[in-house]
């Protein structure tokens, strides 16, 4: 049996390729629409960088005026309380039940080659999902 090996330069040159690679972001146009059935309500759940680090179930509300963080991703990330800024405002939940935040914080979130800060509201309330953040 034979093995090919790859000369130290070979193997430097496809470590240099890969880490090189560009990412491919995830997209819809009106063109994609077409010949599709629009008659469902079905979540849009996708994994995002948030704070350096990659997040799953990160739900896309078209709807949602606002980007609420759930605690165990806000522990998850190692954040104190005193990371947060005040938020005054209540905020109704899935189940329309009024929910006090425990504050805000600003993140970068990246999306494809973009890095955007995001102002997260923290609610300590269930959610299946991480994150939930308004359509861009």
């Amino acid at each position: 049996m034979s093995v090919a090996r790859l000369s130290a330069e070979d193997a430097n040159q496809d470590m240099k390729r890969s880490r090189m690679e560009i990412q491919p972001v995830l997209g819809f146009s009106d063109e994609d629409k077409i010949e599709t059935i629009q008659a469902h309500n079905d979540a849009l759940v996708v994994t995002l960088r948030i704070g350096g680090y990659d997040v799953k179930r990160v739900m896309v509300d078209q709807g949602s005026g606002a980007e609420i963080m759930y605690p165990d991703l806000y522990k998850g990330l190692n954040l104190k309380p005193d990371n947060l800024t005040p938020y005054i405002s209540s905020l109704v939940s899935f189940d329309r039940k009024v929910v006090i935040p425990k504050g805000q914080i600003q993140l970068p979130v990246q999306t494809g080659p973009e890095v955007v800060d995001v102002d997260f509201i923290i609610m300590d309330a269930y959610s299946p999902y991480t994150v939930i953040v308004a359509r861009p």
